[in-house]
C-alpha cells in the first residue's frame, strides 16, 4: 500500500504535462527565446586560414601573371575602340552628364588614356582614392594649384569654402577651360564622409566642371540617393542655391578584365580585411589581431631594428623556442600559432637563465613593445594558470627574421 507521498509523485508526471500544455508561448516569448540561442558563429575565418603574403612574393606572382600570353583581356582596351570611344564619352560630358565607369578589372590605365585626351580640351586633375593616405583636401588642393588658380588669392580655409571658391572660378565667366576631375575609385572610404560628398557633388553640377569615375564596389550604387544620382546641370548659380546637390551620372560598363596591380599596391596582401586599408581590431578565439591581418616579416624587421639589444635577445629565445616546437610537432605551415606558445612563467626562467631579465616586471617592460605593435601576441592559457605568448610568424619567416637579428 502506497503512501500519500508515494501517490503524489506518482501523479506529478501527469500534472507536469497537463501544466505545459496550459502554458502558450506569445509572440513576445518566442521572439527572446529565439535570439537568445547561443550563437553558432565559427571562428574558421577564410583570411586567416590563408597564409600571409610578403612582398616579394606578391610581387613574382604578379609578375608572372603580367607576363602570361594567357592573360584575359577585354576587347574595350583595344586601340581600336578608344577613338570612337573616348568621342562619345566626351560628347555625353558635353551634354551636362558626369560619367561613372563599373566593372570588373582594374579600369586605371584606360580613365588614364581617356584623361589625356580631356587634357587637349582642358584642366585634368587625377586623384587616387585608393591611396591610403589621401583626403579630399588632397584633390582641392590640386585643382587650386592649377596656373590659372594660384595667381589668385588664397582661398578661404576650410574644404567647403574651398569647393565654393573653386566652384565660383569656374562658373563665371564660361569662356575659361573646362576642368575634368578624374576619381579612381570614388566608392573608397575618403570620398564616403559627408563633407566630401557634399564638396564633389557641389563641384559636379558646374557646367565647367566634368567628374569622371570609377568603382569596384557591387554596392557602390548605395552610397548615393536617387535624386544624387538623376540630378541635372542646369547653368551656373551660386553655390548656396545649388539644392539639392548631386552627380547627374551617366554609368558606362567598363569591364577589362586587368589586374588590380597598382589599386592594391598598397594594400596589406595577408588578409582580405586588408584590402581596405581601414584599421580596425578583430577579435578571434580570444585573440586580438592589429589591422585584422598576422604580423609580416617586413613590419618585424623595422620593429626590432628600434628596441634594444636585451629586447631582441628576449625575442630570440622565443623564436628559437617555438621554431623547436613546430619541428617537433612536424608542421612547419602557417597552421594554428598558439600551439607553439610559450607560457609566461616558463619565458621568464628561460630569460633568467640567459640574464636577460630577473623578475616579471622586468620581462613585461621588455614585452610591451612587442605586444603594442602585434609581434608578440598573448592570451590565456586553457588550464587558466597565466599567459600563453607566441610570435604571429610562419616557420620559415621567423626563421629570416632571426637571421637578420645576428647580422
Amino acid at each position: 500500500m502506497s503512501t500519500s507521498g508515494e501517490a503524489s509523485e506518482e501523479r506529478s508526471p501527469d500534472a507536469r504535462n497537463c501544466t505545459k500544455s496550459l502554458v502558450v508561448h506569445t509572440a513576445f516569448d518566442a521572439y527572446f527565446a529565439q535570439v537568445s540561442a547561443p550563437s553558432r558563429t565559427s571562428f574558421n575565418v577564410f583570411s586567416t586560414l590563408v597564409p600571409p603574403l610578403s612582398s616579394e612574393e606578391h610581387a613574382t606572382a604578379l609578375q608572372s601573371i603580367l607576363s602570361s600570353s594567357s592573360q584575359p583581356c577585354s576587347s574595350i582596351c583595344s586601340e581600336l575602340v578608344h577613338g570612337p570611344l573616348f568621342s562619345r564619352f566626351l560628347r555625353e560630358l558635353d551634354e551636362g552628364f558626369n560619367l561613372l565607369f563599373y566593372g570588373w578589372g582594374s579600369k586605371r590605365k584606360l580613365i588614364n588614356k581617356f584623361a589625356t585626351k580631356c587634357s587637349k580640351e582642358g584642366h585634368v586633375v587625377i586623384a587616387h582614392g585608393f591611396h591610403p593616405n589621401f583626403a579630399i583636401k588632397d584633390l582641392l588642393n590640386s585643382i587650386c594649384n592649377i596656373p590659372e588658380l594660384s595667381s589668385l588669392p588664397p582661398p578661404p580655409v576650410g574644404i567647403e569654402n574651398q569647393a565654393r571658391w573653386i566652384y565660383d572660378f569656374f562658373g563665371s565667366p564660361p569662356s575659361k577651360r573646362p576642368l575634368y576631375i578624374v576619381v579612381h575609385n570614388i566608392d573608397a572610404a575618403p570620398f564616403r564622409t559627408t563633407k566630401a560628398k557634399a564638396c564633389l557633388s557641389l563641384l559636379a553640377l558646374n557646367p565647367c566642371i566634368h567628374l569622371i569615375a570609377s568603382v569596384d564596389c557591387i554596392s557602390a550604387p548605395l552610397l548615393w540617393s536617387s535624386t544624387e544620382l538623376s540630378n541635372r546641370k542646369c547653368g551656373y548659380a551660386p553655390p548656396e542655391q545649388v539644392s539639392p546637390h548631386g552627380f547627374s551620372w551617366l554609368m558606362h560598363d567598363l569591364t577589362t578584365l586587368r589586374p588590380y596591380d597598382v589599386e592594391l599596391s598598397r594594400a596589406d596582401r595577408s588578409s582580405i580585411s586588408g584590402v581596405f586599408g581601414r584599421t580596425r581590431m578583430r577579435h578571434e578565439a580570444g585573440v586580438v589581431f592589429q589591422d585584422g591581418v598576422h604580423m609580416t616579416e617586413t613590419a618585424a624587421v623595422h620593429i626590432l631594428a628600434s628596441v634594444t639589444q636585451k629586447a631582441k635577445k628576449l625575442f630570440v629565445l622565443m623564436g628559437r623556442r617555438q621554431l623547436e616546437s613546430a619541428e617537433e610537432g612536424g608542421d612547419l605551415s602557417l597552421g594554428d600559432l598558439k600551439q607553439y606558445a610559450i607560457g609566461s612563467e616558463m619565458l621568464l626562467k628561460i630569460a633568467r637563465d640567459n640574464f636577460v631579465v630577473t623578475n616579471d616586471t622586468a620581462l613585461r617592460s621588455l614585452l610591451c613593445e612587442f605586444r603594442d605593435h602585434g609581434l608578440v601576441v598573448a592570451a590565456q592559457n586553457s588550464s587558466g594558470s597565466g599567459e600563453a605568448l607566441w610570435i604571429p610568424l610562419r616557420t620559415e619567416r621567423l626563421s629570416s627574421v632571426l637571421s637578420t637579428i645576428h647580422k
